[in-house]
């Protein structure tokens, strides 16, 4: 796998082969682009959408989901990444690979680590998603091999399609 450059992905972008709603020119970094948190979910109730700060007590599991809405060709995967000024704060995040074919925003499990109470701003970029070149295209996309998410919208814990 090859990790994508930042002219990689504006490349990639123009041409189709990855898609990023809600594009923001101060995401992009040099190998990646930061996603933003559009809502939180904490004990079940979901926060956001729009505007405003989500505080999260001290030694709890939340769920953060992106205000973009990420578009992977077949030949394209990728790991994310949180932002390290977020670890520096105590949260702790378990990522998954974003795979070749998924079109949707993510949902992202995080936990607050730390003693004190944690404020996110809605739409402050949280992590980062670095964009790999696989060696050929899936024989099947995540689409068509599973799918469970495929489509989601917001904070989803459970899956929308059964395949």
């Amino acid at each position: 796998m090859t990790v994508l450059s930042d002219r990689d992905i504006l490349f990639g972008i123009e041409s189709g082969r990855i898609g990023i709603s809600d594009y923001n020119e101060k995401s992009l970094t040099p190998n990646g682009y930061d996603l933003r948190v559009a809502e939180i979910s904490v004990n079940g109730v979901v926060h956001g959408k729009e505007e405003g700060t989500v505080r999260i007590p001290p030694h709890t599991m939340f769920f953060v989901s992106t205000i973009e809405r990420v578009r992977m060709a077949d030949d394209v995967c990728g790991n994310l990444w949180l932002r390290t000024s977020w670890i520096r704060k105590g949260t702790i995040a378990a990522f998954g690979m974003v795979d070749a074919g998924f079109e949707g925003t993510l949902t992202l499990g995080s936990y607050n680590s730390s003693d004190s109470e944690l404020e996110i701003p809605i739409g402050e970029r949280y992590c980062q998603l670095v964009f790999h070149t696989m060696s050929s295209a899936s024989e099947k996309s995540y689409a068509k091999r599973s799918g469970h998410y495929q489509g989601q919208t917001g904070v989803t814990l459970k899956p929308i399609n059964n395949q």
